[in-house]
């Protein structure tokens, strides 16, 4: 996940055979579930975004294939850290320091 912005659409765009600048978000995680990053194009350029969770790991559907689509509800679940299969959070912070 040491990736920028231009290394992820280009891993897009070659692994996945996808345009990076369509419009859609392209959710990458890390090997061990703690790191996403997202990139999305909204016509005038390239963003990324990523997200650490400080417990707990991203739940990740399991593919055999480079790409999965997943609705905005599950995407909304797995950025909190809630299983979207069994929608319950899976770590939630006891104090703020």
């Amino acid at each position: 996940m040491r990736r920028a912005m231009q290394s992820l659409a280009l891993a897009v765009q070659e692994s996945l055979e996808r345009d990076p600048h369509a419009g859609d978000l392209y959710i990458l995680w890390g090997r061990r579930g703690l790191l996403v990053k997202i990139l999305s194009h909204d016509g005038l350029g390239m963003s990324l975004y990523a997200k650490r969770l400080d417990h707990g790991r991203f739940i990740w559907p399991s593919t055999s294939v480079g790409a999965v689509s997943i609705s905005a509800a599950q995407m909304a679940y797995m950025l909190e850290g809630i299983d979207w299969w069994t929608p319950q959070l899976s770590w939630r912070p006891q104090s703020g320091g």
